[in-house]
């Protein structure tokens, strides 16, 4: 049996929720929505565990650049159906807490690395302007290398998988805090923390179900007769506009947004002739999710903060969130219980042993002092994304400008966090937003702002998606 449809929709994470979503708002009908899984939300989605904790895949935090964005989700949630917080992520090294960003906060550090993060410093203020060649000279070029050396070369390596080196710099902007110099002797001067930076300073969390209560609510608004679960995608016919399922339904589509792995696209439509581009061009790493669930209460150290980074290897993990303290419904009693998430990325170029990672991560957990006692620990919980952080690469770009075109001219639009292979725009506002956008262009032909200029994207605060854009272009 073939269904004809206007507009079919792979994937129920952000994106094609996104999609999905508007598509309803501009009272459009002739659509469906295709997922593998039994419920919505992809890397977004919540997992209760047998102890009755709440996991997220990853430590996921709601912040935004797009107003439409804040509005669906008070919808979704109602807006008393947050939490509000202001962020503490701290760096642990040097057995001690330093805030973040960590440049910002090197008057924490111990004299001798304090003196080589200053040398550092002071030589890049006298270096010649280079454009950076990749991630690793960009850090350089903006830290030096006391920074470089002590920080952010052993924590990005850990966290992306993949030496810097290997990474291009495009996609940085609001994503790391720069140098500023003035700001840092202040600091210094007056022992002054410094905490304020980044559009997450403040956020907000779902009182109950996790991030993934978000995804559910949403999917829930739709019709469910457009949406279809346990329909993983088997096979596309780009000239014929089919796609087949694993249940051997057809569906035959005018217009494809797809936001599975751009990888996968490739493989399922049959164009070996991109592997290569892809191969170059479309790095990736795995996520390992650890959820620790412990009694009684978070240390007095761990009271208030968020999330931590560890660059040190004395631990597998590069981030930990203290996740109980994000909602109290984290945890089966809040006056018992209490909960920490750990995340250790993996890839060819850091590969990790499956069966002793657990192990590794509580050793790791006792460390770094966030944990005392494993005898406290009554309920472990994992979970591994194959695909969990989509790489900047050195030919992230070219590959992708040869890639997303080519779809596009089979009326196959890929978006999204592993769609469109833009970490930069892969939060959850962005990926919401790209499905959006694109509903926006094939029904009303506006342009898209985060898939085509993540810069324009992530510099202002949208009050209608595309406005910035058009003030732009209409000059």
């Amino acid at each position: 049996m073939v269904d004809r449809i206007s507009i079919a929709i792979i994937g129920a994470g952000p994106t094609g929720l996104g999609a999905a979503w508007h598509l309803e708002q501009l009272n459009v009908e002739d659509w469906c929505l295709l997922e593998a899984a039994d419920k919505a939300g992809g890397l977004a989605s919540s997992f209760v565990d047998e102890r009755g904790f709440t996991w997220d895949i990853g430590g996921h935090v709601q912040f935004s650049h797009y107003e439409y964005f804040d509005r669906a989700m008070d919808e979704f949630l109602g807006r008393d159906g947050w939490l509000e917080h202001e962020r503490e992520s701290w760096v642990w090294m040097r057995d001690r807490f330093v805030p973040y960003p960590f440049q910002n906060n090197i008057h924490r550090l111990p004299a001798e690395d304090l003196n080589r993060c200053l040398d550092g410093l002071v030589d890049i203020t006298r270096q010649p302007a280079q454009r950076p060649a990749n991630f690793r000279d960009w850090i350089l070029a903006n830290f030096g290398h006391g920074i470089a050396d002590i920080f952010l070369l052993p924590y990005n390596y850990k966290v992306w998988a993949y030496p810097p080196e290997m990474m291009n710099a495009v996609w940085v902007g609001e994503r790391v805090a720069t140098t500023d110099l003035k700001r840092v002797l202040r600091n210094l001067v007056f022992g002054t923390d410094d905490l304020a930076w980044g559009p997450n300073n403040k956020f907000r969390f779902p009182k109950c179900g996790g991030t993934g209560a978000i995804w559910q609510a949403c999917a829930e608004r739709l019709p469910q007769d457009r949406i279809h679960y346990k329909s993983t995608v088997v096979a596309i016919d780009l000239e014929e506009r089919v796609v087949t399922t694993d249940q051997g339904d057809e569906f035959r589509y005018e217009t494809l947004i797809s936001t599975i792995p751009l990888r996968e696209l490739i493989r399922l439509s049959g164009q070996a002739q991109l592997l290569s581009i892809a191969d170059r061009g479309l790095l990736h790493s795995a996520s390992n999710i650890f959820g620790i669930g412990l009694r009684g209460a978070p240390p007095e150290h761990l009271r208030t903060k968020c999330w931590m980074y560890f660059p040190e290897g004395n631990c597998p993990f590069y981030r930990v969130t203290v996740f109980s303290n994000y909602s109290p419904e984290n945890v089966p009693d809040i006056s018992k219980y209490w909960s920490l998430m750990a995340e250790v990325s993996e890839s060819p170029c850091k590969p990790v042993d499956q069966s002793r990672l657990l192990r590794e991560v509580i050793d790791g957990l006792v460390a770094t002092r966030l944990i005392e006692r494993q005898e406290d620990i009554v309920s472990t919980w994992q979970y591994r994304a194959a695909y969990g952080y989509p790489t900047p690469g050195l030919e992230r770009d070219a590959g992708l400008a040869q890639i997303v075109p080519f779809f596009e001219q089979y009326n196959v639009f890929p978006r999204g966090r592993f769609g469109l292979w833009k970490y930069e725009v892969s939060n959850q506002d962005h990926s919401f937003m790209q499905g959006v956008e694109v509903v926006e262009r094939l029904v009303n032909g506006r342009q898209e702002i985060t898939a085509s200029n993540p810069g324009l994207a992530n510099s202002v605060k949208h009050q209608w998606p595309f406005e910035a854009w058009e003030k732009d272009h209409n000059k």
